[in-house]
């Protein structure tokens, strides 16, 4: 066998290793079942309890009640950009966006073409568009309109190394929130969202579902009149079994959610995860003419996405081939801005982090 590499890459990301060998021992045989998950009928006993340990694990760990509908929805949270506005947008509403990347920028643009349709508009409540993305609006720079149907944030920025480290206050405008690549990865007060939701590919397993969590006065808000697989109604009624759900990537998010369980809840892994970021970002800070990181330092530097350059794009070219050999592989930059990302989600060991920052090292001494 191989031996295996440390996986950087932004998602689809590295996957716990126990979680790995436990869906190997299981693929063929289910518990006894003699067959696998993902030939199981997705309204079988079997799946029947994968889904709600799914479900009452993610409410577990997020410390949120019985008022939260857990959803296991198809369609990335790229789909969940679109439907956000179709059940909450009204006219005489606006979906109030906070703009700080590619992917909140892709959600206010389909909020705007349901807004054609049915009479809302998306408002900017703050941007950090004209800065590159650098930094995070803080909350006295956020302007919330009166008519706002929903504040919409996207907690952690992939592209460009930025994260929220507060949760906005909004008075009684519903706070929604795409947390695709640092679900889980903290302590926060959940119950602060009316709405979460998370692409799993990134923090939570494999691509092919969706995470979502609604709160059950915002799900009492969805639009009439939308068709049946777009009505978050449906699928909280059928527990996200309306349609054959993707029962396969359930399952694995279910073992994730377990692992992290396992490791002592979200405040470890935060400690963990504190230790990674700290790593890296000391050696950015120790040499920033060699290693020039992207966000800004103060208040907006991602735990999971560092994003950096290097004097010249020949050097980063040499350094990600250079760090493959070497067994560290996915540190290539998003295409849209180059340069180098380490994405070290929960699944990331310590081990691994330490690996790479050793090699950033070397590789300064070497090239400064």
């Amino acid at each position: 066998m191989t031996e295996r590499v440390f996986n950087f890459n932004p998602g689809p990301s590295t996957l716990p290793l126990e979680v790995l060998e436990t869906v190997q021992a299981e693929l063929l045989d289910y518990r006894g079942t003699g067959m696998s998950i993902m030939e199981s009928s997705h309204r079988s006993p079997a799946y029947d309890a994968v889904n709600e340990e799914a479900m009452a694990l993610a409410r577990e760990l997020m410390g949120l009640g019985d008022d939260y509908h857990i959803l296991f929805m198809g369609g990335g949270a790229s789909s969940q950009f679109a439907l956000v506005p179709l059940n909450f947008l009204r006219a005489g509403t606006v979906g109030a966006y906070v703009d700080t990347g590619t992917w909140s920028a892709k959600a206010i643009g389909e909020a705007n073409i349901v807004g054609d349709l049915h009479g809302g508009a998306s408002v900017l409540a703050g941007s950090s568009r004209d800065d590159g993305y650098t930094f995070i609006p803080q909350q006295d720079a956020l302007e919330i309109p009166d008519n706002a149907a929903y504040l919409h944030i996207t907690t952690n920025n992939t592209i460009k190394g930025t994260q929220y480290h507060y949760v906005p206050e909004t008075g009684d405008v519903p706070l929604i929130a795409d947390m695709s690549s640092d679900i889980c990865s903290r302590p926060l007060d959940h119950t602060r969202f009316a709405m979460l939701y998370a692409g799993a590919q990134k923090n939570l397993g494999p691509a092919g579902v969706t995470l979502v969590a609604i709160r059950d006065d915002l799900l009492q808000r969805c639009r009439d009149g939308l068709p049946s697989m777009f009505d978050y109604r449906t699928h909280a009624a059928k527990k996200s079994r309306y349609n054959t759900p993707p029962s396969l990537s359930v399952y694995i998010v279910k073992l994730v959610l377990e692992w992290i369980k396992k490791q002592g809840g979200l405040a470890a892994v935060a400690e963990t995860n504190r230790q990674k970021q700290e790593r890296i970002y000391q050696l950015l800070d120790a040499d920033p003419d060699f290693f020039r990181g992207t966000a800004e330092p103060r208040n907006s530097r991602s735990w999971m996405n560092i994003t950096m350059r290097l004097p010249s794009e020949a050097l980063e070219r040499k350094f990600i081939a250079e760090a493959a050999a070497a067994g560290l592989v996915g540190l290539k930059g998003h295409r849209s801005v180059g340069g180098i990302r380490f994405s070290i989600y929960n699944a990331m060991p310590l081990a691994g982090v330490i690996k790479v920052t050793e090699f950033m090292a070397k590789f300064r001494a070497a090239h400064a």
